[in-house]
């Protein structure tokens, strides 16, 4: 079989390869290296590098010279110079470029020691010691060379362009001038080596400054670490005591909306409480135990959302609450424009009924003075009617006298005959005139209670139904004054309540006795006038009045209290009584109504008891029915409805109803 070739093959790596190979090398190993000449050969590398050292110290020994070689021109023809062909080779040469660096940089340079050097013989001992590099500085100085004409290196000076020329012309002047310029030199040193001092004194306080500066620094830094330290370890902390107090603000937020609520406001505390507590217990559970950011974190989120959770419930109720008491207001606010209106309206008909009752409290003295004007003319045609009747009764009695007379004369004078002729005839009886008998149209004088009662009640007739009351008010007159006159020099004994005549009169003294007094001719005037206007068709007119009232038996008690004014209300129908009322302080009222209580009401007619003449006695039938509907008017009209004789009454009664 043919032979094989066996290749083997290793990846090696470059990294690390300095690290794996570094092994030590011993010191007899390197001797022995270094005496070996072995392989000391000339080779091409040794070759370019000597040299290249060669070419190197030749520079560093002479100046540098820039040379351009230009072609005057193309015919190769000495002393012909084309300057645009001249110029375009300057200028493809770089000249410019050259120039500009030239005047922008720093083309003549020397070394310091060669320039010291170039200068020392004309030096004296004090310069001469002095360094090259101070030398130069000083003496460039006191040549007035800016310092933008020159610039320091580490070996050498650098010049601007034409600089060094002149500073070599200046140093090869006259000796004066070096003397001067020596001056100069020493002048500035001195003032140098002061400013100099200067300057290390103000590096030493900048220094102390500097120092100071740093360990303020330091302290700074201490006090910044110190305080992250601690700011590491407290901040979560306060910042958690911090936002925990501010839950006290919603918790005060709570307990002011839970002050507006109406309904569970116990319950509503007693959570608040709560939460308070648990408040309370989060700030001193973080101030006095070691609670991690994380947890205090998670303790305030879960107290937080309890806090958010009933604060929105409490707000919730809050606002029913509000929406409820919303609609209450809405409802107040109607029920008072309601209020408002109906109190308008009240308003209205108090208006209305003040104008009403101003209006026939107007009619009323209007009315009262038509009638005293009627009684004063109505007496006046009376006194004349009465003069005229009395001329006229004194004529029939002079002439009933003289008939009288005559007939006497004649009797007297039959008389004498017949006893002068002796006759016996009968005389006839001697007839005295007198005036016929009135004859009443209608004559009840025989009737009955009863039947008077009936004939008021159940009559269409109104001549006979006025009849029948002035018989029936005539009667009880007369009643009343038998009964008076057989009281008198009498004590009589208890009786009921309604027909005790000494605790219980039927009417003011006055107006009773106003009755005994003769009637006026005007009250007579007015009697007819009333009467006649009560017989026409039209319906019975209705007057109200109330006088003051004090009853008998009360007048002679020595006690002021017992004195006090009552009130006597009476409502004629017409001008007979048909309700009656007596108010006294401290007793109950009495109410009297006709057909029920005669026999104890005032049996007069209106015109009878002189009501119509007194000023400030008649009111309204508004004051009238107040009195009486408080005081239980309606409900005795009721109780009494089948004996009410005055038909006003009973349809006021059916307007109640």
């Amino acid at each position: 079989m043919p032979e094989s070739e066996l290749l083997s093959y290793f990846d090696r790596k470059q990294a690390q390869f300095i690290e794996k190979n570094n092994d030590a090398l011993h010191a007899s190993l390197l001797i022995l290296v270094q005496e070996s000449g072995k392989l000391n050969f000339i080779s091409v590398g040794s070759k370019f590098r000597s040299q290249l050292t060669d070419l190197m110290n030749k520079l560093r020994s002479t100046g540098i010279s820039f040379i351009r070689c230009i072609k005057p021109n193309l015919k190769m023809v000495p002393n012909l110079f084309e300057g645009g062909q001249i110029l375009s080779q300057l200028q493809c040469s770089g000249m410019v470029s050259v120039l500009a660096l030239m005047q922008q940089g720093f083309p003549s340079r020397t070394q310091f020691a060669e320039l010291y050097s170039m200068y020392k013989s004309y030096l004296p001992v004090e310069l001469a010691r002095l360094e090259p590099r101070l030398f130069c500085k000083a003496l460039f100085k006191a040549l007035n060379l800016r310092d933008a004409d020159f610039k320091f290196g580490i070996t050498k000076v650098f010049f601007r362009p034409g600089k060094f020329a002149e500073f070599d012309q200046l140093m090869k002047s006259d000796p004066q001038n070096l003397a001067m310029l020596i001056s100069k030199v020493k002048k500035w040193l001195i003032w140098t080596r002061w400013k100099t001092a200067q300057w290390c004194a103000l590096s030493v306080i900048k220094l102390k400054n500097k120092i100071l500066y740093r360990r303020k620094c330091l302290i700074d830094i201490q006090r910044h670490v110190r305080m992250f330290l601690v700011y590491r370890r407290y901040a979560p902390r306060i910042r958690g005591l911090v936002k925990s107090k501010a839950l006290h603000e919603q918790v005060a937020s709570m307990e002011k909306i839970a002050a507006q609520m109406k309904a569970n406001k116990e319950q509503i505390y007693k959570q608040i409480h709560q939460l308070k507590e648990r408040v309370d217990q989060l700030i001193h559970q973080i101030s006095n135990t070691h609670m991690t950011a994380t947890q205090i974190d998670d303790a305030y989120n879960d107290l937080v959302s309890s806090i958010d959770r009933e604060l929105r419930r409490l707000k919730q109720a809050l606002a029913e609450q509000e929406m409820k008491d919303e609609q209450e207001r809405l409802k107040r606010i109607q029920s008072g424009l309601e209020h408002e209106k109906h109190k308008k309206l009240d308003e209205d008909k108090r208006s209305e009924q003040e104008k009403e009752e101003f209006r026939q409290r107007s009619a009323i003295a209007q009315r009262q003075r038509e009638e005293e004007q009627l009684k004063r003319g109505l007496t006046a045609e009376e006194a004349r009617r009465q003069k005229e009747r009395q001329e006229e009764e004194s004529a029939a009695e002079a002439f009933f006298a003289e008939m009288n007379e005559r007939e006497r004369r004649d009797y007297d004078l039959a008389r004498r005959l017949a006893l002068e002729t002796g006759s016996e005839a009968e005389l006839p009886h001697l007839q005295r005139s007198h005036r016929p008998p009135f004859n009443p149209k209608y004559d009840l004088s025989k009737h009955t209670y009863a039947q008077l009662r009936d004939l008021i009640n159940t009559s269409c007739d109104i001549e006979l139904l006025d009849a029948c009351r002035e018989e029936f008010h005539r009667r009880l007159k007369v009643y009343h004054a038998w009964k008076l006159k057989n009281r008198k020099g009498k004590n009589p004994s208890a009786v009921d309540n309604k027909n005790d005549d000494m605790d219980q009169e039927r009417a003011p003294k006055d107006i009773l006795n106003n009755d005994g007094v003769p009637k006026r001719s005007g009250q007579v005037a007015a009697a007819s006038a009333n009467s006649k206007t009560g017989g026409s068709g039209k319906a019975s007119e209705q007057r109200y009045f109330r006088i003051p009232f004090i009853r008998p038996n009360e007048q002679n008690r020595d006690s002021s209290e017992h004195k006090k004014k009552g009130w006597w209300y009476a409502h004629f129908d017409d001008k007979w009584i048909a309700r009656q009322m007596e108010i006294h302080p401290n007793k109950k009222p009495v109410l009297l109504v006709a057909g029920v209580d005669d026999m104890n009401m005032c049996e007069l007619s209106l015109d009878e008891t002189g009501l119509t003449s007194k000023k400030g006695a008649e009111i309204l039938e508004h004051d009238f029915e107040q009195e009486w509907l408080k005081h239980g008017g309606r409900e005795y009209l009721k109780k009494n409805k089948g004996q009410i004789s005055s038909k006003y009454v009973i349809q006021l009664l059916q307007k109640h109803h």
